[in-house]
């Protein structure tokens, strides 16, 4: 029996995943009212959360950010922080990157949004738990330090 792809986790690791079960956000807080996938302009997303809150992302925030186990990995592995960039080559002959745009936004039932990305990556599941767990408004990020 192969254990390839799986992932042994330290006690230390499982007490941390533990104590964040109760950080749990209320459905008020992990509901959208409104999102505004502002694709034609190339900015970025817009949440409405049905308590209230506000939430904004560029799309190049939201393209590193992504949540699929591939980009996980890759970010466990360079030490970069969800949503940081990769650092730019070096290479003065390296060809040019468009910025980070949506070829496609397809909602998933009635829980996350997926992108297909302009670079070719669709692996991303945009929960909401998951966007409002990144929110990057300065109130959430000063909660998030604490």
């Amino acid at each position: 029996m192969s254990h390839e792809g799986i992932r042994f986790v330290s006690a230390e690791e499982a007490a941390q995943a533990a104590a964040h079960e109760n950080d749990r956000l209320p459905a008020d807080a992990v509901t959208p009212l409104k999102v505004r996938v502002k694709k034609s302009e190339g900015s970025g997303v817009e949440i409405d959360w049905r308590d209230g809150h506000k939430s904004a992302w560029d799309f190049r925030w939201l393209r590193d950010g992504c949540p699929c186990a591939t980009c996980n990995a890759e970010r466990e592995t360079t030490g970069r922080l969800t949503g940081e960039s990769k650092p730019k080559s070096q290479d003065p002959f390296a060809q040019y990157q468009a910025p980070p745009r949506p070829d496609e936004v397809t909602p998933v039932g009635k829980y996350a949004l997926s992108f297909k990305w302009n670079d070719g990556h669709q692996s991303g599941i945009y929960s909401w738990t998951y966007l409002r767990s990144v929110c990057q408004c300065a109130a959430c990020q000063l909660q998030r330090k604490n």
